[in-house]
């Protein structure tokens, strides 16, 4: 009986938060509480102790993904399922990272969070098809490129990421600049990237999330 699985609810959209939660306890799920702000949700989640946590990405004081890491720093054992609209890969990335159970896209239809909560609530992780193809199309193999640099020559690439010249970086790694050249060549090859003109800043800036990987 989904009555036997509890959930909190969070979304910073009154409209959809009613609808959803309408929805959840037509389908006999037991919603402890409802959060419209992360703040919110995280203090809830503490106190109730929910299984599952249903938490839209983006909200007011903590988004979904902040609440997450600091239930998880409190110890908490409430799985989490992220409700979004994003696709892009650094949502995927961080997702990921966190360990989470579930991700649904928010234009797909109840259904889909029915066979999450189900499939979470088993211990079995559910996510939208297009996250998987994502990740496994776009985050996966940036990953595993970045695994062949070294740690100076992901400083580097992270240093690239924020804006610093090769003169930047070399006065701050106390290197000289044909050395920091060097190495952004060596990166370059690492990565497969066609050598061209800020070919590195650019990859750099769009894939930075995955450095500290």
């Amino acid at each position: 009986m989904n009555s036997n699985i509890t959930l909190i609810v969070a979304d910073d959209h009154p409209i959809l938060l009613n609808g959803l939660v309408n929805q959840l306890k037509d389908y006999n799920y037991e919603v402890l509480a409802v959060a419209e702000n992360g703040a919110v949700a995280l203090d809830k989640i503490m106190d109730l102790k929910p299984d599952i946590a249903v938490l839209d990405e983006q909200m007011p004081l903590l988004t979904g993904f902040e609440v997450i890491q600091k239930c998880k720093e409190k110890g908490s054992d409430t799985k989490f399922i992220i409700l979004s609209s994003h696709k892009e890969k650094a949502f995927v990335y961080k997702a990921k990272k966190l360990n989470i159970w579930g991700y649904i896209l928010k234009d797909e239809p109840f259904e889909e969070l029915h066979n999450c909560i189900q499939s979470v609530h088993k211990g079995t992780p559910y996510f939208s098809l297009v996250f998987d193809t994502i990740f496994n199309d776009e985050v996966a193999p940036q990953m595993q490129k970045l695994k062949l640099l070294s740690a100076s020559e992901r400083t580097i690439v992270k240093l690239v990421a924020e804006g610093k010249s090769t003169k930047d970086i070399a006065e701050l790694l106390s290197l000289s600049m044909r050395t920091i050249d060097k190495h952004r060549s060596n990166i370059i090859s690492k990565l497969g990237l066609v050598k061209e003109k800020d070919i590195l800043t650019n990859w750099a800036k769009e894939n930075i999330e995955f450095v500290n990987y």
